[in-house]
């Protein structure tokens, strides 16, 4: 038997890049993929998304963003009992290895590069939320 979809079915992710571009893309994929995306286009509105009720499943962040770092929120985050269980996808145009290591040493699951593939966005975030 073929379930329905539903809202109740969309899963709630955080999507936090201060490029509008960057973020209406992502977000477009993650509506395609069956995901209720959340913009946030600062460290400081990401933070206060990723604390609101309900908390999302997944956050996408970028690393170079008004108002802190990804880096700085990525930390935050880490540090909070609230979100320290949220999985982090560092989504960023520095994709040099250091900046990589940094990015996953701080505490995110996964890291793409910049111009990420639709595909490839909507399979991190599945890895992220199964």
């Amino acid at each position: 038997m073929v379930r329905a979809f539903t809202c109740e079915d969309d899963i709630r992710i955080l999507v936090a890049d201060d490029d509008p571009v960057m973020s209406k893309f992502m977000c477009t994929v993650l509506r395609t993929g069956g995901h209720q995306p959340v913009p946030a286009f600062d460290c400081m509105q990401a933070l206060m998304y990723a604390k609101k009720e309900p908390v999302p499943k997944a956050i996408i962040l970028d690393l170079a963003m008004p108002a802190g770092t990804g880096l700085g929120v990525l930390e935050n985050l880490q540090a909070s009992f609230k979100t320290a269980h949220i999985p982090v996808l560092v989504v960023s145009g520095t994709a040099d290895e250091a900046t990589r290591a940094k990015a996953l040493g701080s505490g995110a699951s996964a890291f793409l590069a910049k111009p990420v593939a639709p595909g490839d966005l909507l399979s991190a975030v599945a890895a992220l939320v199964a």
